[in-house]
C-alpha cells in the first residue's frame, strides 16, 4: 500500500486539482446559484456518486478497455454533451414556469439523477483516474485495493471542496434572487452555462484529458 507520505501527497495534489474551477464545479455552482443550497448538495452527490462508478471502473480495468476505444470515447462524451444541452434547454423552457408558480422546481432526487448522469457520461474523468491514480500506486503491492483507496480520498476530498462551493454560491444566490426579473435571470444563465459545457464537452476530443 502508498505509505503515509505517498498518501499525504495524493491528498494535496488532489485538494488543488478539485478545486480549481472545471466543469463539474461550474456545474455544481450553476445549480446552486439557480435553484439553492438543497439542489447545490443534491447536484454535488450525483457528481460524486459518478466518480464513484468511474473509480470502480479504472479499479477493475474497465476505462482502460474505454480508452482503447476512440469510438466508445467520442460515443460517451457526444451522450454527454447532448445531456448537458438537454438540461439546458429543459432549465430556460422551466425558468419562467417555477418563477411564476406554474411549475414545481425539480426534486432533489431528480437533481441527483441528473448530476449522476452528467459525471458518468463524462469520458475525461475516468481518463484522468486512469492516467493519474496509477503515479501513486505502489507496484509491489495489490492494485485493486490501493486504487479503492485512492479513489475513496479523490472522492472525499471533492465532496469537501464542492460542498464549499454549494454553500458560498447558494449564499451569492439569497442576495442575488430578491425579484422575479433577477431569478429569470439567473435561471436563464444557468440554462446558457448547461449548453455551453454541453458544446465543451463535444469540442474538447482533440484536448488532452486533464480533468
Amino acid at each position: 500500500m502508498p505509505g503515509p507520505a505517498t498518501i499525504l501527497l495524493f491528498c494535496g495534489v488532489s485538494f488543488v486539482l478539485v478545486a480549481t474551477p472545471g466543469p463539474g464545479v461550474l456545474y455544481v455552482v450553476g445549480r446552486s446559484i439557480d435553484q439553492g443550497r438543497r439542489a447545490g448538495v443534491a447536484s454535488m452527490l450525483g457528481i460524486e456518486l459518478g466518480e464513484v462508478v468511474h473509480v470502480f471502473a479504472v479499479a477493475l480495468g474497465l476505462s482502460a478497455l474505454l480508452a482503447t476505444s476512440a469510438h466508445a470515447l467520442d460515443a460517451v462524451r457526444y451522450a454527454g454533451a447532448a445531456y448537458l444541452v438537454v438540461l439546458g434547454v429543459q432549465r430556460w423552457r422551466n425558468g419562467a414556469e417555477e418563477i411564476e408558480g406554474d411549475a414545481q422546481p425539480a426534486s432533489p432526487r431528480r437533481i441527483l439523477a441528473q448530476g449522476f448522469a452528467v459525471q458518468l457520461f463524462n469520458p475525461k474523468v475516468a481518463i484522468f483516474f486512469l492516467a493519474y491514480f496509477p503515479q501513486f500506486l505502489d507496484r509491489g503491492a495489490p492494485i485493486l485495493p490501493q486504487t479503492l483507496l485512492l479513489g475513496t480520498l479523490y472522492i472525499a476530498i471533492a465532496g469537501i471542496s464542492d460542498l464549499g462551493y454549494v454553500l458560498a454560491s447558494s449564499l451569492i444566490a439569497d442576495r442575488l434572487k430578491r425579484s422575479a426579473a433577477v431569478r429569470r435571470r439567473v435561471a436563464r444563465g444557468s440554462a446558457l452555462m448547461y449548453i455551453g459545457l454541453g458544446a465543451m464537452a463535444a469540442l474538447s476530443g482533440e484536448r488532452p484529458a486533464t480533468s
